[in-house]
């Protein structure tokens, strides 16, 4: 290859125009053919790999940030988002997570309006993110590596299928760590575009300033999307000064002062403007205060000892980096000791930690060199007295082509022609190229020129009113190695540093999620060190072998991902994956799953389990309290809440259901000391303040049932009137308001009753206990006022927004019962009856209905069921035996009375029906007079 020092600027538009091929663009790169093909595989393959988690289900973290998350809801201000953290929780109150996100919950609420909580909308747009972000980060691949196809289809492939990225795609909130991802690689690909037009565009000067700012405006979402994206900022920087301009490390301190540093000043001042601005507003919002995580999220950070936090969090990188290297254990939680803490210095993994930072000190001292060394180069290279119309960079020595127009388009002996494409043997004509880097001039200009033999080499053409001191050659920011690897570094580097716990603690340990962004810096020096593997082997054989090891390892890794993407298929799935990893926690929460499939025995089972790993769990503790309690083993309940209680005193829910079992046991006073106790106590600090105050509020409203219960309607009113008082805005009052008109009504105060059950009705339309009980206030206005039938149409009203619950039916039959209508009123219990057969007020009210109905037949059959239902209950039994004596089933229904009379001997109703019964036996023959003396 030759370059020719001639003059001419119109060849530059003319080569372009006639050899280069089609191509498309984004953010101002060239996407020639071939790229666009392999854009196009990365984001089919991406879309494949994780095409099966559109069936899968809400997991982990997925309910608490969607399923609960009030800021979904249409009827929640917009304002919201950018007032509350990720989970809903405003970030002035001192339990806030601090993690704010708003546009990745902008993206959830875009969903909950399309298709309110079903998951596949939700998988459906991270997987089509996850797609979007691996073409980009091809399309980035492509530039760093100068278009090379095994490079940049190794980076993007690998960055589609690592299975580490699985927990972002497959979580539905892993759509904060790729969302960021895609507006940091934007960010970053607009500042490389501001960069070439600022310094080596000059007729595109002007646009420069779209570039920037559409560079800083991408870098603000990205930190809108998760907090340490901001750091593309410091990619941004990293890549202008040390690969754009390539300023060495003696020429750092004369940045801020040298002329010739003007443009770079200009860009790393809006970078810093930008990252004082971004932070400042986010300290801002979060009150200046950091979030206050519990221990056992990252039980070193709660470690008094220096020394095992320090060697703790040394280790830590090193184990996010084995992850990626090697991502065979995945797990959706590594807190509390799922990575035990370091206990001392003789800890053998102290030994991995050395070596990960020998690497990296390896690395440093290996950029750190190169830079001394390429400063040198340059400065050689601009100095040289001869037209230094190419410079070849081989092995990171700048080797400079003399005296280049005196061979008549030859180079020297000195300079062989082979010499200038070593490493990339190209039969293309138009690929001219120094150690596998483009060359070109400062206008581009790069031409074919023909050999005296005829044959056909590349050249680059310098004009000769070139104002370049070495001839008008200018360089592709990625000329060397050197650029490749500070780029990757940066990538792999900078994103990570907030999950230090260098600068504040985090509120993990490992969280697979979190390396979804500094994965692409591991991609790119993969593909860097395939690229170098394949191009020193000179046999074609081993260049196969190569790139068939290459295509195992991507097809492992794929099979890898499509295995783990099934694990978060369901939440079952899931949490029994994490049993090696993280067996409390994991155990904890398969429990729920059991529990809240049905399966109370396994679900018991998994919690203990949990709790002979970790015995100071008071999640789990609580959740074993509710399955004890749904088993009605209340005194194994009362001790669950009560050790939740010990190990968290503020934990509410806990004091709650305490009240709650209190209550069915009959320690009345108990209950309501512990329910005044829960409605007292402090949220702060806590993580979830408002499921917090509105238990507090629910303490209120049970100990106003309580003392409604026990007749005590005034004391009731006082405690739902200070409940209401209390209650926060997200709290849904409608329960509390149709309750306190429940209180009136007993206290046939009915004005006040029905205000507040219109009340209830006001703050939720479809409230059914209001319709109900609204419906029974205007039936005892009857007499007075005659509202029969306005009463009658709430009825109805709350069966239409209710066909199939049996309580609507059940008061609707109450209702035709009292007014005489027995007919209808059998026809509406034999519906409430079918609804809930199970319900034993139900079945007993459905008999007697029918009883009243003269369906003396039916009566029986759910008479008959009702004592299957309460096998104790005297009234069922002595109904029974009644509705058998009626129907002429006298020794069944004389079997009913006894059965009676043995669990309430004295019972002179049952005594009475007896003696009728024996007198009816003895004038039909059945019995004589002296047996019925002996009975």
């Amino acid at each position: 290859m030759t370059v020719v020092c001639m003059p001419g600027r119109s060849a530059r538009a003319q080569w372009r125009r006639e050899k280069e091929p089609s191509s498309h663009t984004l953010a101002g790169h060239k996407l020639d053919n071939m790229e666009y093909v392999v854009v196009l595989m990365v984001v089919g393959m991406s879309s494949l790999l994780y095409w099966n988690t559109l069936n899968a289900d809400f997991a982990y973290d997925d309910s608490r940030a969607i399923k609960t998350n009030q800021d979904l809801l249409p009827t929640t201000p917009l304002s919201s988002l950018f007032r509350n953290d990720f989970w809903g929780t405003p970030l002035g109150h001192t339990g806030s997570h601090k993690s704010y996100r708003p546009l990745c919950v902008l993206s959830f609420r875009l969903n909950y309006w399309f298709g309110g909580l079903d998951p596949w909308g939700y998988h459906l747009v991270n997987v089509l993110l996850h797609a979007t972000v691996s073409g980009v980060f091809t399309h980035l691949a492509a530039i760093v590596f100068l278009r090379h196809t095994l490079p940049t289809i190794v980076a993007g492939v690998l960055f589609a299928a690592h299975p580490i990225h699985t927990e972002a795609v497959a979580g539905v909130v892993g759509r904060a760590d790729v969302g960021a991802c895609l507006f940091f690689l934007l960010s970053l690909l607009f500042y490389m575009t501001y960069c070439k037009y600022r310094d080596k565009e000059p007729e595109l000067y002007g646009w420069r300033w779209v570039y920037l700012y559409s560079a800083l405006l991408w870098a603000a979402c990205s930190m809108l999307a998760k907090e340490h994206a901001i750091t593309v900022l410091a990619v941004c920087a990293v890549y202008d000064v040390l690969i754009h301009h390539k300023v060495s490390l003696r020429d750092l301190l004369g940045i801020p002062f040298e002329k010739r540093f003007q443009g770079l000043r200009e860009g790393l001042l809006h970078l810093i403007g930008a990252v004082v601005m971004l932070v400042g507003f986010r300290l801002h919002l979060m009150g200046s205060k950091p979030p206050d995580f519990a221990p056992a999220d990252n039980p070193a950070a709660d470690n008094d000892s220096i020394v095992i936090r320090t060697l703790t969090f040394l280790y830590l990188p090193a184990f996010n980096f084995w992850l990626l290297l090697c991502p065979k254990w995945l797990s959706f939680d590594w807190s509390m000791e799922a990575i035990p803490v370091f206990t001392s210095p003789s800890d053998p993994r102290n030994v991995f930690t050395a070596c990960f930072y020998g690497m990296v000190i390896y690395v440093l001292v290996y950029i750190l060199r190169n830079l001394n060394r390429r400063a040198r180069n340059e400065s050689a290279f601009n100095n040289s007295p001869m037209c230094p119309c190419l410079g070849i960079l081989q092995n990171h020595k700048l080797a400079l082509a003399n005296n280049c127009s005196n061979h008549n388009g030859k180079y020297s002996r000195k300079h062989p022609a082979h010499l200038l494409n070593n490493n990339y043997s190209q039969p293309t004509t138009y690929a001219p190229y120094a150690n596998g880097h483009r060359i070109t001039t400062s206008n581009g200009h790069c031409h074919p020129v023909t050999y005296n033999n005829g044959t056909t080499q590349s050249s680059s053409m310098c004009t000769s009113d070139s104002s370049d001191s070495s001839c008008g050659v200018s360089w592709t920011p990625f000329r060397s190695h050197l650029e490749l690897v500070i780029l990757s570094l940066a990538l792999l580097v900078l994103p990570f540093i907030p999950a230090t716990n260098l600068f504040f603690y985090v509120g993990f340990v490992v969280a697979e999620r979190v390396l979804y962004v500094p994965s692409m810096g591991f991609c790119l020096l993969v593909a860097l060190g395939a690229d170098q593997i394949y191009k020193r082997q000179e046999s074609g054989y081993k260049r196969k072998a190569l790139i068939a090891v290459i295509i195992f390892m991507i097809l492992v890794l794929s099979i890898r991902t499509v295995r783990r993407n099934y694990d978060w298929m369901s939440e079952e799935n899931l949490y029994r994956s994490g049993i090696q990893i993280n067996p409390p926690k994991a155990y904890g929460n398969l429990a729920n799953i059991l529990s809240a499939q049905g399966k109370k025995q396994e679900a018991e089972w998994a919690y203990k389990k949990a709790l002979s790993y970790r015995s100071n769990m008071a999640d789990v503790h609580y959740n074993l309290g509710i399955l004890l309690q749904e088993m009605g083993r209340y005194e194994e309940a009362l001790q669950s809440y009560k050790l939740a209680i010990q190990f968290r005193p503020r934990l509410a829910m806990a004091h709650l259901n305490l009240g709650l079992v209190l209550g069915i046991l009959g320690r009345k006073e108990e209950a309501a000391e512990v329910y005044r106790h829960c409605a007292q106590l402090d949220s702060t600090g806590l993580k979830d303040p408002k499921t917090h105050e509105s238990t507090k509020i629910s303490a209120l409203f049970n100990l106003g049932r309580l003392f409604a219960d026990e007749g005590k309607y005034q004391d009731a009113i006082e405690v739902y009137q200070e409940a209401v008082q209390k209650m926060p805005d997200h709290y849904q009052p409608q329960s509390l308001y149709n309750m306190m008109g429940e209180a009136f009504f007993k206290l046939t105060q009915y004005v006040e009753a029905e205000f507040w059950y219109k009340e209830a009705l006001r703050v939720k339309p479809d409230h059914i206990p209001a319709h109900l009980t609204y419906a029974k206030l205007l039936s005892k206005w009857v007499n007075m006022f005659n509202y029969a039938l306005e009463a009658e149409q709430w009825f109805l009203r709350a069966k239409t927004l209710a066909p199939n619950d049996s309580s609507v039916y059940q008061h609707y039959g109450q209702f035709l019962s009292e007014s005489d209508r027995h007919t209808e009123a059998a026809e509406i219990y034999v519906r409430a009856a079918d609804l809930a057969p199970d319900e034993y007020e139900i079945i007993f009210n459905a008999a007697n209905t029918l009883r009243q109905a003269g369906r003396n037949a039916e009566a029986e059959k759910y008479y008959h069921m009702a004592v299957k239902l309460r096998p104790n209950e005297v009234t069922s039994h002595m109904n029974l035996g009644a509705m058998l004596h009626v129907n002429g089933k006298l020794l069944e229904a004389e079997s009913s009375y006894l059965e009676a009379l043995r669990l309430k001997p004295d019972d002179p109703i049952t005594q009475n029906n007896l003696q009728k019964l024996r007198n009816l036996l003895v004038q039909k023959g059945i019995r004589s007079s002296s047996n019925q003396k002996r009975r």
